[in-house]
Parts: structure tokens; C-alpha cells; sequence
């Protein structure tokens, strides 16, 4: 049997005629930049969402530095953000002007260890970016209450934890704003690079929109120098017509993720995924701690099965952070993480024949390479 990691076009198949139906329009109708379907998209992501304002943007990496830039991070400010993520959550801190400043993972959900936020903190801090990662929640009243007291923004990482909660709180309403991708592996995925920033703060809001279209509202009415970040009409109308269905896709994660822990709760050799209480943790991806880690992941593959490791190095240690000189013991959670962590396949359509298999693999491997 083939497993794969993720298989776009299965949801593609799924909903086929109502995709062709947006990509004809758009086509039919040559709106590609802007236009009534990113308004639309806007309109109908802001009702989902509970929020004032939705601000398309070109992708999840722009979202973030936009929404740092407007809120007047840059030189001589500092930024904390989490260890082990994608390095959009730390490239976009430096491009301001700002220094990351890395926190390490907590021990048992992989997100940003609340704990030791204290222990980073410095009169030059400005602000926290907490990365909702592989759809688990951060500790929000911990996070919330830490920048409430030290008067720091709090921008909120949403681009793999769509429509997660927090004691029945959308992730991205705790902050100041919140910035969401929309890559095509995401939850919520368009046909190409897309993202948006959300916000119930109406001058943040009005400072997003303008400085992601070369800082104007209206065309040559320039009040400040921005970027060009639009999301264009084709991924705005994919996006309209996969919304409607983002909730039951997340229900199948959650499903899946069940049938996971199910089936691997034997298996002494490694962690399954906690979920942190009072939340709802929406699996982007599912994460398991491995012992012979590598191992597994070759065997897996042998037998047709996609894995893959989110991420194999901290950020902390990429070439990139080479002038932090961090080393292994400043994250020694992260450290330790970059040598278990083991992402198997998960997206909605997944069957629990795939799941199935998957699991008696793994079941296989440990019963021939006891630790």
C-alpha cells in the first residue's frame, strides 16, 4: 500500500466542481488582482472567524512581518518567539530591524514554553509571536497575561492551528493580531501562495491593508512606503469555495489523529501527541516522538509510506542564528526534539485502511528493533 503525506488532489476530487467553478469565474470574469472574490474572501473569512478585519496578503511569511512592522517593531527592539518552527516566525522579527529572541519548546506540547518567557525578558523586549504549531494551542492565559503586565504586543502565529481553540476561543483573538497561511498544505489551503492578517484593532487594521499595497488604500494615493502583498483573485475564489468545509476537515483530522492513538498507544518506543486541556487541537500535523527515529522513517518509506520531520534543526541552530551562538543546553528541549520528532501522514481524506497500515508498520519495526 501507498501512503501518502498529504494528497491535495483527493480533496480536490472531493470538491472538483465547486473549484472549477471558481477558477472559470475568475477566468471568465479577468478580475486576477483584487477585486469582488479577495473582498469576498475577506468578508466571509472575518464571519468565520468572529473578527472585525481580515486583511489578504500574498502569504503567511508577509502576514507576520507586516503585522510586526505596522505595530512599529524594528532597531533596538526584541521579539520572542519559539525555538522549533519554521523560520517564518523568526526571518520576519529580523527583517524589521528587531533580534529574535528564542524560547525553548515545552516538554510535552512542542509550542513555546510559557515558563520560561520571564527569563527572556528585557527592557528591550517589544512584543511575542506565539506559534500555534502542527494545530496545537500555546498556554494563552499564561502568554496573555505576560505581555498584559510587561505592556507587550502579542502577535499570534496561526499558520498551521486554523479554527484551533483555546477554552472555546479561536486561536488569534487572544493578540493584537494574528497572522494565518494559506499554503496548499495548510487546513486551509489555496492553489498557490496566499495569507491574511486579522485583527479587531480598526487603525491596525486600516495600517495592515495599506501598507500591503504599497501603502494605499486607493490607487497613487500613497501615504507610506509598503510592499506588494496582495492575495490574488484565483487563490481568493479557491479559498471561498474550500471555506465552507474547513470545519468538518478539521473534525477528520481530529478523527484521524483518535485512530493514531489508538492504534500506537502500545508502543512504548514512542510519545504520541498530548493535547493540551480545554483546547482543541485542529492536527495540521501529527507528531510522534521516536525512538531510532531515522530508522523508522526509512522503514516507513520502504514500505510506501510519506513521513516527514517538522523540523529537523531549531531554528536557534540554522546558519541563519550562527551570530546568536546559541548552543545545544541555551534549548534543551528543542535540541532534543530535532533527533525524535516523526510527522506521519494526516490530511482529511486519509482512509483508516492508510491509517491502518501505517500503524501495523510501525508496530513491525518495534517488534524486530526492540530498544
Amino acid at each position: 500500500m501507498k501512503v501518502p503525506f498529504v494528497d491535495l488532489h483527493r480533496q480536490y476530487k472531493n470538491i472538483q466542481s465547486e473549484i472549477d467553478r471558481a477558477v472559470s469565474t475568475v477566468i471568465e470574469e479577468t478580475t486576477f488582482i483584487g477585486g469582488r472574490f479577495v473582498n469576498e474572501f475577506e468578508v466571509e473569512f472575518s464571519k468565520a472567524y468572529s473578527v472585525n478585519h481580515t486583511i489578504s496578503c500574498g502569504n503567511g511569511t508577509d502576514s507576520l512581518y507586516i503585522i510586526l512592522k505596522m505595530l512599529g517593531v524594528g532597531s533596538g527592539d526584541e521579539v520572542l518567539t519559539v525555538a522549533n518552527s519554521w523560520i517564518s516566525s523568526s526571518e520576519t522579527i529580523t527583517q524589521t530591524g528587531a533580534r529574535v529572541v528564542f524560547v525553548d519548546a515545552h516538554p510535552e506540547y512542542y509550542s513555546i514554553d510559557e515558563t520560561q518567557l520571564q527569563k527572556k525578558l528585557t527592557p528591550k523586549t517589544k512584543a511575542v509571536v506565539a506559534v500555534h504549531l502542527q494545530g496545537q494551542v500555546c498556554e494563552m492565559d499564561i502568554i496573555t497575561a505576560f505581555c498584559k503586565k510587561n505592556e507587550l504586543y502579542l502577535i499570534e502565529d496561526c499558520a498551521q492551528s486554523h479554527f484551533s481553540e483555546y477554552k472555546g476561543k479561536k486561536v488569534g483573538l487572544f493578540g493584537i493580531a494574528a497572522s494565518f497561511s494559506f499554503y496548499p498544505g495548510k487546513n486551509l489551503g489555496a492553489y498557490g501562495d496566499a495569507g491574511c492578517m486579522i485583527t479587531n484593532d480598526d487603525a491596525l487594521a486600516t495600517k495592515l491593508c495599506m501598507y500591503a499595497r504599497h501603502g494605499a488604500l486607493k490607487k497613487h494615493q500613497h501615504q507610506m512606503e509598503g510592499v506588494n502583498s496582495r492575495m490574488d483573485s484565483l487563490q481568493a475564489a479557491i479559498l471561498l469555495a474550500k471555506l465552507p468545509h474547513i470545519h468538518q476537515w478539521n473534525d477528520q483530522r481530529i478523527a484521524h489523529a483518535a485512530r493514531y492513538q489508538q492504534g500506537l498507544s502500545g508502543i512504548k518506543q514512542i510519545s504520541l501527541p498530548k493535547v493540551r486541556p480545554h483546547t482543541k487541537h485542529t492536527f495540521h500535523l501529527y507528531v510522534i516522538r521516536a525512538q531510532q527515529r531515522d530508522m523508522l522513517a526509512e522503514f516507513l518509506r520502504l514500505k510506501g509510506i510519506e513521513t516527514s520531520v517538522h523540523y529537523p534543526t531549531p531554528l536557534p541552530f540554522l546558519p541563519a542564528y550562527q551570530y546568536l551562538h546559541h548552543v545545544a543546553d541555551d534549548f534543551p528541549v528543542a535540541s532534543r526534539l530535532q533527533y525524535e520528532i516523526l510527522s506521519l501522514p494526516m490530511f482529511p481524506e486519509l482512509t483508516r485502511e492508510e491509517i491502518d497500515y501505517t500503524v501495523a508498520c510501525i508496530q513491525d519495526f518495534y517488534s524486530n528493533n526492540p530498544a
